[in-house]
């Protein structure tokens, strides 16, 4: 397979910039922007905040090589993320010890958290939500065994509305409901980070209470976290409780005595005129998507919307719109079904009269109808109009200034 045009292979960076392996002159390479601190996971396994303006984050969370993190804007909501111990959070029968053991950023920070009763027994604190409404809201935090096999985390907004989640460490097993009434259950995880610990979260539609309360208890057995339990001295580790509007939780954002907020991530104008100045062409994408509040778009353009080629992330989570525009005139408009949050290998074949889309493995559309845009000159993670910008992991980026043969989109979508 002859080499592409443009390849972004996440790699090479440097504040404000993202480099493309291919071409190796910098035209290529891409602008990036994200002003203040973000977190990132290491090679070594272990969470690191970025403190630098502009810093592009190369996440390797669960993967061999690692991935560009493009998120979008969001505030962590949770005062005092990593001290359990302090005041603000209310330890009904139960005791917190600070610092007891490592936290996934590799300090000695992770407090113990253990019940004192076999009756009722959680730790609790209220986060303010932007706006009394009825919002997505995601909950977060690491977890550790200890002693005892469960741990149950409770989102609750006016009492008794609230969602229910349950955790067995011994399975691996995540179990949600919601009581009361105007709590939806939308996604749940438990996410493997390294030496024992599991991210879990989940997010709910809430009440339109104007605060939302975390609380979580370790368990012996299983039940919700005010339920009784057969033990009074179970226990666990937690870090980084996190609190966030949005339907999905992001990277890690510590607090202390506040908020905090991490702002977007901005990846634009790969390449230029030069780069795509040519007749077909196959772009290639493996990616991540997030689900996302509205379309999230990935584009290779003329900086309108008059010519380019666009990739649209749908907000109900499972349609991506492959769309190409020609001299203001639609040549390509078709919707397919892909998973959100897992990697996709996305590609799309064009030159006159033939466009192709191919998804993980399988040839999904042919359309014998169109011309190709012209004056073609970035290549975007958003719109031509560097909004509606994408969110997820993105692994590897091509654009072909061919049309690869069926035999080698297969290969390369597998």
């Amino acid at each position: 397979m002859t080499n592409p045009k443009l390849a972004l292979i996440p790699s090479g960076y440097k504040s404000g910039k993202v480099y493309s392996i291919l071409p190796n002159d910098a035209t290529g390479d891409f602008d990036y922007e994200r002003d203040g601190n973000a977190t990132r996971v290491r090679k070594d396994g272990l969470i690191e905040e970025l403190t630098v303006d502009d810093t592009p984050r190369l996440d390797w969370l669960n993967n061999d090589c690692p991935c560009l993190l493009l998120e979008p804007q969001r505030v962590n909501r949770q005062f005092y993320s990593e001290q359990i111990d302090n005041a603000v959070w209310t330890k009904v029968s139960t005791t917190v010890t600070a610092d007891q053991t490592i936290a996934p950023s590799g300090e000695y920070t992770a407090d113990k958290v253990q019940r004192t009763s076999t009756a009722a027994n959680y730790v609790i604190d209220t986060a303010s939500k932007s706006a009394s409404a009825e919002l997505d809201i995601t909950t977060s935090m690491f977890v550790k065994k200890g002693e005892g096999d469960f741990f149950a985390i409770r989102q609750q907004g006016s009492y008794p509305n609230r969602g229910e989640v349950k955790y067995q460490f011994s399975t691996n097993t995540l179990t949600t409901s919601v009581a009361g009434s105007d709590f939806t259950a939308i996604r749940s995880s438990a996410e493997d980070y390294g030496n024992g610990w599991i991210r879990i979260s989940a997010t709910f539609n809430t009440d339109a209470n104007s605060t939302v309360s975390t609380l979580f208890s370790p368990r012996a057995t299983d039940g919700t976290v005010d339920a009784s339990d057969t033990s009074d001295s179970a226990y666990a580790y937690v870090w980084g409780v996190q609190v966030e509007e949005g339907s999905y939780p992001t990277s890690y954002i510590k607090t202390e005595g506040g908020t905090s907020t991490r702002l977007k991530d901005e990846c634009l104008n790969g390449g230029d005129s030069d780069l795509f100045d040519f007749n077909e062409c196959s772009i290639y994408l493996d990616l991540t998507p997030f689900v996302a509040g509205f379309d999230r778009d990935i584009s290779l353009s003329a900086g309108t919307n008059d010519d380019r080629f666009t990739f649209f992330f749908r907000s109900n989570g499972t349609q991506l719109l492959f769309g190409v525009w020609a001299g203001g005139s639609n040549q390509l408009y078709r919707d397919e079904t892909i998973t959100y949050n897992t990697r996709n290998k996305l590609l799309l074949t064009a030159k006159e009269n033939e466009f192709k889309i191919y998804i993980n493995g399988a040839l999904k559309f042919t359309d014998t109808f169109g011309v190709l845009p012209t004056g073609l000159n970035r290549f975007s993670f958003a719109s031509p109009f560097n909004v509606s910008h994408f969110e997820g992991k993105v692994y590897d980026t091509r654009v072909y200034d061919r049309v690869l043969t069926e035999a080698e989109a297969i290969e390369l979508t597998t």
